[in-house]
């Protein structure tokens, strides 16, 4: 990001993707619920749904905003007042446009524009957390290995795993030495997680000479489906659950 060397690490926030190599994964649900966490645990949060063209975290949260990402891109506003706040999560969203093509195909200049609005939201919170769309495309690419930390969600599933593996390729190819982690989500137990997880780990440090750590494992909590139900955030409608838990455990551990 081009502003990000610029300002002094002391006063600048951390820029954390959420990403993965397929959709169902539960990428933009840990999103939130990560986001949230974050601020539960006392920081000024920005969630951006780059999500770009099948934006949805407006949707899983029963929200409209004034104002979306396109507003930033277009010039027409800058990142803090395009945001708009959520108050039950206790986080700023700048929301991306669902359903928009426009943006699911940015290059050059409205790409910079994105990945600025990002760099200057670091210098604004303290975290910014960005749902990154699902798949291998250069956009997500560009802005996965523009940020500090890469969370690549997972699942058992072999297929998940194998696009997982896709995912953190790439960002080795793209960001080499960046600080890339897996999230194991659904799992059964964490045994379970921390053995997907391992499987990752060895594919990643066998073929691509990297060590892949874990991030965390959430379990899978039928609670979680009850909250995007209800179009609330989880850890205001099931704060103690298991899935809850996890997540604030994850934050935790990245700082």
């Amino acid at each position: 990001m081009r502003h990000a060397a610029a300002t002094p690490l002391a006063a600048r926030g951390r820029v954390i993707a959420i990403a993965s190599g397929k959709g169902g994964v539960g990428k933009t649900w840990f999103a939130i619920t990560l986001a949230q966490a974050f601020a539960r645990g006392g920081a000024r949060v920005l969630l951006v749904d780059a999500d770009l063209g099948l934006a949805n975290v407006d949707v899983q949260l029963g929200f409209q905003p004034q104002h979306d990402l396109s507003a930033v891109v277009a010039g027409r506003l800058p990142t803090e007042e395009a945001a708009s706040r959520h108050t039950a999560a206790g986080i700023d969203i700048l929301a991306g446009r669902s359903g928009s093509g426009a943006l699911a195909a940015l290059e050059g200049g409205a790409l910079e524009a994105v990945l600025d609005a990002i760099a200057g939201a670091a210098t604004r919170w303290d975290r910014v957390v960005v749902d990154l769309g699902a798949g291998l495309e250069a956009p997500q690419r560009r802005i996965a290995a523009a940020a500090d930390t890469l969370l690549v969600l997972a699942t058992e599933e072999p297929t998940s795993l194998t696009d997982a593996y896709a995912v953190l390729k790439l960002h080795a190819r793209d960001r080499p030495g960046g600080d890339a982690r897996i999230v194991v989500n659904l799992a059964a137990d964490a045994a379970g997680g921390q053995r997907t997880h391992a499987a990752l780990a060895r594919a990643a440090a066998t073929f691509l000479k990297r060590e892949i750590p874990l991030a965390g494992v959430v379990r899978r909590d039928s609670r979680v489906r009850d909250a995007i139900r209800h179009q609330a955030p989880l850890l205001t409608r099931h704060p103690g659950c298991a899935a809850a838990q996890d997540v604030e455990a994850i934050a935790r551990g990245l700082g």
